[in-house]
């Protein structure tokens, strides 16, 4: 067998003749389909819903577009060398995401990390000394993101071993630490400096992965300015292109086995033969509720997948607005802004707190503010969004219709209230709202409970021991995980990786 040339080269195929079928035309599906399809390979996408995209898509309504899953992505580098794999990177506009910052004690718009300190520093001069200390050990957390980068220069790969010594070090020192932890080690916690820094990230993450965190938000965090459903349009359509079959409004029922291999799935009480099954969805769901005999997996597996938590979801409410364009940027300046009152320290694993979101960050985003055309003329649109705490007040309203319809209303009123508190003159400009809790993601996106990126960032709720490589394989044979779920902290890195780590291993045909 001959070695491929470039092992980056995910087009390259020795074997075109297998069929497979995909489950799921979120990021990681579609990406997928057109890899395979290059490769010479027989592939039909099966997706649920009336359009492609899953937790990169989104919606119109009454004219006004908002995005119906995540709103930004890192690791540009690596999403833009695969669409160019995929000869799609031109009809994408990939546009920088950058954040205004709010709280009562500042608003800036800081495009890097010292000018971020100096922001901190400026509204907080009481907490020098902690704030000196938190940034001399936050520092090397974000240095060592560059050993992460591919090398620009000889010269610069020449210092990878040493880039790659450090980032170990602070791995192990951090890895089992929490941000909270980490936090509370330079300020008083409940205080509102604490409060506010230990959300710059998933709650509860593991502290290693502040230092990327924070480099993703101001040196590596882009967005489509067209909407993210753009994006899944163009993947769509590049795959059709290349003869591939998606059966939108195509719920798979089952995947089928037989003698621990998967040999295709079932639409509609029909089964459809196929030499690979990959899940471009849902890790749970995919064993809990679609394998055709769940006693493949081994009894310690199947509690783990039903048990280890996911991430957290929000909670968003979308507004269209009878403000011009000009109007809301000056209102808004940036179409991304980052609220935390500090003071009040929303505590997000209290699922019992009735007042939660009256404490909670804001997210504020506008789609039209990115893109004047995803708004009617001369008007507006804006995303409120919370995270949530995990199935609150007894995941809304415990089924009962009449109380889950409550509290959905309540919270909107409540982050209506909140926002207009920022932005005086929404409040008499709305033309058009609704809200999504996390059971409603979880119904559009089919991710459990909602989750915003696959499963808990905490490293204590872990599904897998590494929490960054993709891990496609599966106890089934030629069963895959092509999906943010290959990973324990997802997000559309984590999607096209395992796209490009399946078309790796069936070009190779190993």
């Amino acid at each position: 067998m001959n070695k491929r040339a470039d092992p980056y080269d995910y087009t390259y195929c020795e074997r075109t003749d297998m069929k497979v079928s995909i489950i799921g035309a979120g990021i990681g599906g579609l990406t997928l389909a057109n890899y395979l399809t290059q490769q010479g390979h027989q592939v039909t996408l099966f997706e649920a819903h009336s359009s492609p995209g899953g937790y990169t898509a989104g919606f119109r309504r009454h004219g006004f577009y908002f995005e119906s899953g995540t709103l930004s992505f890192e690791s540009g580098s690596m999403v833009f060398k695969a669409m160019e794999d995929l000869g799609v990177r031109d009809k994408i506009r990939f546009v920088p995401q950058k954040s205004r910052w709010m709280s009562p004690r500042f608003d800036g718009a800081p495009e890097n990390w010292e000018q971020f300190k100096e922001l901190l520093l400026n509204a907080y001069p009481e907490e020098q000394a902690g704030l000196t200390q938190y940034f001399r050990h936050t520092e090397p957390l974000i240095k060592m993101m560059t050993a992460l980068q591919p090398p620009a220069s000889f010269k610069q790969s020449l210092a990878i071993p040493f880039k790659l010594a450090q980032f170990m070090r602070y791995f192990y020192q951090y890895k089992n630490v929490t941000i909270t932890d980490f936090t509370g080690r330079f300020f008083t916690p409940s205080s509102p400096l604490y409060n506010f820094l230990k959300e710059l990230g998933y709650p509860d993450m593991s502290a290693w992965l502040l230092g990327g965190a924070i480099y993703t938000l101001f040196y590596d965090y882009y967005t489509v300015e067209d909407g993210m459903q753009s994006w899944a349009d163009v993947l769509a359509e590049a795959f059709r292109q290349r003869g591939g079959t998606l059966r939108l409004k195509t719920p798979v029922e089952r995947i089928l086995t037989e003698n621990g291999r998967a040999v295709g799935v079932m639409i509609n009480g029909e089964r459809l033969s196929a030499d690979i099954v990959v899940s471009a969805m849902d890790y749970k769901k995919t064993f809990l509720q679609l394998l055709d005999h769940p006693e493949l997996l081994a009894a310690d597996l199947h509690d783990k997948i039903a048990n280890t938590a996911v991430s957290e979801g929000i909670f968003t409410v979308y507004l269209g607005l009878n403000i011009p364009h000009s109007r809301f940027q000056q209102m808004l300046k940036l179409p991304h802004v980052l609220f935390n009152d500090g003071s009040f320290g929303a505590d997000v694993h209290n699922s019992h707190d009735a007042d939660y979101f009256q404490k909670a960050s804001l997210s504020l985003y506008s789609p039209s503010l990115m893109n004047a055309s995803l708004a009617p003329r001369d008007k507006s649109s804006l995303m409120i969004s919370a995270v949530a705490p995990y199935r609150w007040m007894n995941n809304w309203g415990g089924g009962v219709r009449a109380e889950y319809e409550s509290l959905k209303k309540r919270v909107t009123s409540v982050l209506l209230e909140r926002a207009a508190k920022l932005l005086p003159d929404i409040s008499n400009a709305v033309e058009f709202v609704d809200a999504a809790t996390p059971l409603t993601y979880e119904r559009y996106t089919g991710n459990s409970d909602g989750a915003t990126s696959a499963f808990s960032w905490n490293p204590h709720k872990r599904f897998y021991k590494n929490m960054i490589s993709a891990h496609i394989d599966t106890p089934v044979k030629n069963l895959y995980i092509g999906s943010c779920w290959s990973s324990q902290i997802g997000g559309v890195p984590g999607a096209i990786g395992a796209a490009q780590k399946i078309a790796k291993r069936l070009g190779s045909g190993k």
